[in-house]
């Protein structure tokens, strides 16, 4: 293809990345070394027959005009990024130093905001994307093999849980999950203990929110499996049965193989996916236990009466960094598959 045709034909993609990606994220990133102008105030003296006092007020048009005419902010460098409720490099560098083992230096770590927020959300994007993965693959084989008659509703049946928004769904497993729900109150009564709460206990908060993750997720990998199946050479396999080979070698080394591109893009599209986990910890009510890099943008946006966007936007740019550490081993392997390919 010429240069020329090819630039024209890239020109529509590239300018929707450069106005919907590029643009925001360099955006995020100013606003990040940027904190908004203290309010000017202005101290006058009031007097009355018994003396005179001194009194602090807000000047409310010239802070104003302050931030009217700088409306970005006071510069404030990597501030907000070293922060307590971000890298908070002081208290680690104290939590390293006063540490006696690397138990108690880890507990001092991840009781701050920032560490305590990452710690769930890796563990649960490394727990939720192979489980989705592989039961996907699991589900989208199972269905494959049932009679056709009964294949159309199930399938219809298994994206159910993709169909219901996220929000809605935490919220309604929210519900069942509590006392009077019907797995709370199933749970209390194997255990015989009218006080258990899955809500009131960190470990169960995470498995909980765990196994949602896994539940509305995998119908988009079981979809993506089940179209891959329908490509598979009905020839291979019967040359594959022909040599004598079980159900399972066939599994592992003619379907999982044709698979691998599907596995690929489901791993890029899960873990960017799951790194920003955010709804469920919202709809599961689940803050004092779990929090996510997204719930403290959220968090900060949404302080009553001055919005932390400094604060959201160092927290932006440290996820973006945290999805580009996960993605660059996968996408190198990638590439050195593709060029093995060319070559």
């Amino acid at each position: 293809m010429p240069n020329r045709t090819f630039f024209w034909f890239i020109l529509p993609a590239m300018t929707a990345m450069i106005l919907l990606i590029a643009l925001p994220i360099v955006s995020v990133l100013i606003q990040s070394v940027h904190i908004q102008h203290e309010q000017v105030l202005v101290t006058s003296e009031s007097c009355d027959p018994f003396g005179c006092t001194q009194v602090t007020s807000i000047d409310t048009e010239a802070t104003a005009k302050l931030r009217a005419e700088k409306p970005l902010g006071r510069f404030i460098g990597l501030d907000t990024y070293t922060d307590r409720a971000h890298l908070a490099i002081d208290e680690v560098s104290k939590a390293w130093s006063s540490s006696d083992s690397m138990g108690a230096f880890l507990k001092r770590v991840l009781n701050l905001p920032l560490y305590k927020a990452l710690a769930f959300t890796i563990t649960y994007t490394v727990f939720v994307t192979p489980l989705v993965i592989l039961l996907g693959l699991a589900v989208a084989v199972g269905v494959n093999n049932l009679p056709k008659i009964i294949k159309g509703p199930t399938v219809f049946i298994s994206l159910l849980p993709m169909i219901i928004t996220p929000l809605v769904g935490s919220i309604i497993l929210f519900w069942m999950v509590d006392g009077d729900g019907i797995i709370g109150a199933m749970l209390q009564r194997i255990f015989e203990d009218n006080s258990l709460s899955l809500k009131a206990s960190p470990r169960l908060t995470w498995i909980m929110l765990i196994v949602y993750g896994v539940w509305h997720h995998l119908p988009f990998s079981f979809i993506v499996f089940y179209a891959g199946l329908q490509t598979v050479s009905e020839d291979t396999m019967e040359a594959a049965m022909i040599d004598g080979a079980s159900s399972w070698q066939r599994m592992i080394h003619v379907v999982v193989p044709h698979l691998m591109p599907l596995v690929i893009f489901l791993l890029l599209i899960q873990l960017m996916d799951n790194f920003r986990v955010f709804e469920p910890i919202i709809g599961f009510s689940a803050e004092a236990h779990a929090t996510s890099l997204s719930w403290i943008i959220f968090n900060a946006l949404r302080e009553s009466g001055s919005p932390l966007f400094s604060s959201a936007g160092a927290t932006s740019m440290i996820t973006i960094v945290g999805v580009v550490i996960l993605l660059v081993p996968l996408l190198v392997h990638t590439y050195r598959g593709y060029n093995k390919k060319t070559n």
